[in-house]
């Protein structure tokens, strides 16, 4: 089957990967597929070159880093850029500490971001602008 350029347009609809409530991780995430955190992430989360993933913040989540992916869906704490290439969904319970660059961005009432919202079309060069937090 031929998909074309739409490949990057296609949200995973199933969870790969939890990180539960209790778990902490420190240091840089790469995955594919589906990635659900409902612990706690100090570094970077990003996907896999030309792999269409989705990222899913619980309430309880909270990350510390760069977010590089192609769809998230937010209703934790980020503290750092969200970096989407197609879809940001931010929920009810969302608060954002940085700028979150977009393609199409869905805000609930009540979500909170302290940052800019940029449009991906936009924001192209300014993505290269933003430095990885390093690990430690």
């Amino acid at each position: 089957m031929f998909f074309g350029n739409n490949k990057r347009s296609r949200p995973q609809n199933r969870i790969d990967s939890l990180i539960g409530s209790d778990t902490k991780i420190e240091g840089n995430i790469i995955f594919s597929g589906g990635l659900r955190v409902d612990g706690s992430i100090k570094g970077n989360v990003s996907e896999m070159d030309d792999q269409p993933s989705t990222l899913v913040l619980s309430e309880q989540a909270r990350v510390e880093g760069v977010i590089r992916v192609s769809h998230v869906v937010i209703n934790g704490t980020v503290v750092g850029p969200v970096q989407a290439q197609e879809y940001v969904e931010l929920q009810l319970k969302s608060r954002v500490t940085g700028d979150v660059f977009y393609k199409t961005l869905e805000m609930h009432v009540g979500a909170i971001v302290e940052g800019k919202l940029v449009h991906r079309e936009g924001a192209t060069e300014k993505l290269a602008e933003v430095q990885p937090v390093p690990s430690n």
